[in-house]
């Protein structure tokens, strides 16, 4: 197969590269390569069946059209000072336009117009004065909140976009390996499980997600693609009662704190807060389990969840970051017999285990309801555990309550994108004719700055002569 752009995963970026290719009057032929399914028709089975099964080949919540965003709480963040670090390499003020400029488009195809968090009240000042008190930094960011199954509506309207444009997308085919020629990039292999070929093209996108962080981390080291090892985020999600969250998720919606907490002084911080959210369970390569958030538009729980992410970085001679999050991730998941770990906060400081028994007494119930009480610490490296507990600790003064021993941690929550491929201001890398985008890039984190990068990809792309 021939074409002029062959992008690699549908989700946010390679979907927004083929966008704006589209919306700038580009002719280009467009082939996308996604090994899942049509956002229409992807379906968690744990919806009616109580539990995970296990979807073969692949998650549906994790793969298909538009990647994890289909079944994640659907939030767009509004500021260019959350989501990675894209700035840093086109600068602030280009992301920013481009996320004004993204987030029209979003509006077009159906977003909600409200925006949350963009209140500068006395009580948001007060929240403020909390954190700064307890040597947290409170970021500013608007966010506008699709809703995990209003984002399929709209996906799935973006999808029927892409397709009424020409954009050929070959689901369920599974890109195997670049095709390289010196030092540049032909195009890519491809199989649908029973016939292989190639797609030869003059650009190629690389946007595999968090999901296929660690084949292109692999892909970049056989073919010597310039990267390096980046951060790696290993944490917990952990739920309260609405009622403690209650003034934070009014004014602020999602409360974007950051801190360095003695004694390692690494980086802590909270990420994708949902106020009557629930807690899922996302399923990546080797059965990893691994626990994610949601939050829906219309459907409400009791209680708000989040999660708190503790970096990590590496230096020589370890240069597997990806690897070493896993190991941690199948470590608990065999304490939870393939299952989420959950364990009350009370419980850690008392250096126990969590029973079941006590979980169904508790003010806080799981929404996560067959995820395994047990012990996370068993799992958890200690530097990463004490970073969480002395976290939660600060938190708690800024919103009380926070630090309940009834509070619950489900682990483990890991993000893969800590590979970070070298590129230019034009989203070149150092192979010709290769680029590598959103969150497996490591440039970016979250829909909205993954869906940024994808629009300066399909301008620099449409900018060259059909």
């Amino acid at each position: 197969m021939k074409a002029d752009i062959v992008i690699v995963g549908a989700g946010p970026s390679g979907i927004f590269t083929a966008l704006e290719l589209i919306r700038t009057g580009s002719h280009k032929k467009i082939i996308m390569i996604e090994k899942g399914l049509p956002v229409e028709q992807r379906r968690c089975a744990k919806k009616h069946t109580g539990h995970c099964v296990n979807c073969q080949p692949h998650c549906h919540i994790t793969t298909g059209f538009s990647g994890a965003g289909a079944f994640s709480d659907g939030k767009l963040s509004l500021s260019c000072e959350v989501g990675g670090d894209l700035p840093t390499l086109v600068g602030s003020e280009l992301v920013q336009q481009t996320i004004d400029y993204t987030d029209q488009i979003y509006l077009e195809f159906g977003a909600d117009t409200h925006i949350e968090g963009k209140l500068d009240s006395d009580e948001v000042k007060e929240i403020r004065r909390r954190a700064i008190r307890a040597g947290l930094k409170l970021v500013d960011c608007p966010i506008r909140h699709m809703g995990t199954e209003k984002a399929q509506d709209i996906y799935r309207s973006i999808e029927q976009y892409l397709l009424a444009h020409n954009v050929e997308i070959l689901f369920r085919h599974e890109c195997t390996d670049l095709i390289l020629e010196g030092e540049c990039c032909r195009g890519v292999s491809v199989t649908d499980g029973r016939q292989d070929f190639n797609v030869y093209a003059d650009h190629t996108v690389v946007a595999t997600g968090r999901r296929g962080a660690d084949w292109l981390e692999k892909i970049c080291a056989e073919h010597g693609i310039a990267h390096q090892p980046g951060t790696v985020d290993i944490g917990v999600r952990v739920e309260v009662r609405n009622e403690v969250m209650e003034t934070v998720n009014k004014v602020l919606y999602e409360s974007k704190l950051i801190g360095y907490p003695r004694p390692f002084k690494n980086k802590v911080r909270t990420f994708c807060q949902n106020p009557g959210g629930f807690v899922s369970q996302e399923n990546y390569d080797n059965n990893l389990a691994v626990v994610n958030g949601h939050s829906f538009k219309d459907t409400k729980s009791p209680n708000t969840n989040v999660a708190i992410l503790c970096s990590h970085n590496f230096s020589v001679p370890f240069n597997q970051p990806i690897a070493y999050a896993q190991k941690i991730g199948e470590l608990t998941n065999m304490l939870a017999n393939g299952h989420i770990l959950v364990q009350r906060y009370g419980d850690i400081l008392d250096g126990k285990r969590t029973w079941e028994k006590e979980l169904a007494q508790s003010n806080v119930r799981p929404t996560l309801p067959d995820a395994i009480a047990g012990d996370i610490t068993a799992a958890l490296p200690y530097r990463s555990m004490l970073n969480i507990i002395n976290f939660i600790q600060a938190v708690d003064q800024v919103v009380p309550g926070f630090a309940s021993y009834e509070t619950l941690l489900y682990s483990p929550e890991l993000k893969f994108y800590s590979n970070r491929v070298k590129m230019d201001e034009h989203l070149c890398t150092s192979v010709r004719g290769l680029h590598c985008l959103g969150d497996s890039s490591g440039w970016t984190r979250g829909l909205m700055m993954a869906s940024v990068m994808g629009v300066l990809m399909g301008r620099r792309l449409s900018a060259e002569q059909d």
